[in-house]
């Protein structure tokens, strides 16, 4: 490869047995309104099945390289996806969302307006039929809002709409590898990209929409698996958890209300049922850690 210049993206796909969702997901990536030669993807197929021909497929038409490993992790797999980038900037994106056609250049726009900084974009539901789909993504919602404003010392961005300056991810460590399954690997990486002293700026224009279907069944364990992370964020930060306040959790219950549209009362029940089974998987991860 000698002599070709280096994009300006490398896009990391981290995926495992989900072929369809892949294949969706690449075929966004296919159709986003970027120079070609401005981006690469790498698709990390982090142990499972093997490659199925309509991935194959996907990904020949993306132009996306396939990389394999053995099964440690979403967070190995991203890193992974690091090593192999020659982009000046890693965007990261999860197999089951769909960039929009102009993801990148929104993307671009951010991180120009601040050398040095990360830029997180806007995650939409893929799926507003599905009401358990439609709870997460405004938990997500309401997260971003509470941990991103202005006088907020810890950032929160997910890793499935987020760029980073290669040289500053490699600088700070990337995704901790001891996160072995999904949920809580992103707030750790942004804590600790912030308290590095650099920061990461909300582009909202970037959006990817997510198509995560859930079941009441999948949701209550999403959220289970998520408490389960935050244990394992605060064993790794050997910290104590800090309780948010009372307002965080009533303000967190009036958030469909305050945002409007229809189902609010069911909205507002699934978040609340979301909270509980953090806490479920906080107490079962830590119970079984110690």
């Amino acid at each position: 490869m000698t002599g070709v210049a280096a994009p300006r993206f490398t896009i990391v796909v981290p995926t495992r047995d989900r072929p369809r969702q892949l294949a969706t997901c690449l075929a966004a990536v296919a159709a986003l309104r970027y120079p070609p030669e401005g981006f690469e993807t790498v698709v990390v197929v982090d142990g499972g099945e093997r490659v199925r021909p309509e991935v194959a497929r996907a990904a020949d038409r993306a132009r996306a390289r396939l990389v394999a490993q053995r099964a440690t992790g979403p967070a190995t797999a991203r890193n992974r996806g690091a090593e192999e980038a020659r982009g000046e900037f890693l965007a990261f994106l999860d197999d089951d969302c769909a960039p929009e056609p102009d993801w990148l250049r929104e993307l671009d726009v951010a991180l120009a307006a601040c050398p040095g900084c990360g830029a997180g974009g806007r995650t939409v539901n893929a799926l507003p039929g599905n009401r358990y789909a439609s709870a997460s993504q405004a938990l997500i919602d309401y997260l971003y809002g509470y941990y991103n404003r202005e006088a907020a010392t810890e950032p929160l961005f997910t890793s499935n709409n987020l760029a980073l300056p290669r040289a500053g991810f490699q600088a700070v460590g990337g995704f901790d590898p001891r996160f072995t399954r999904a949920g809580g690997e992103d707030r750790e990486l942004c804590l600790r990209w912030a308290r590095t002293g650099r920061r990461i700026d909300y582009a909202p224009r970037a959006v990817v929409r997510h198509a995560h279907d859930l079941s009441l069944r999948r949701f209550l364990r999403q959220h289970f698996n998520y408490g389960r992370g935050a244990a394992h964020f605060h064993e790794i930060r050997e910290s104590a958890p800090i309780p948010e306040p009372a307002a965080f959790y009533r303000e967190l219950i009036l958030f469909p209300w305050r945002q409007g549209g229809r189902g609010r009362a069911k909205m507002s029940v699934l978040l609340t049922l979301s909270q509980a089974a953090n806490a479920v998987g906080y107490a079962w991860e830590a119970r079984r850690r110690h």
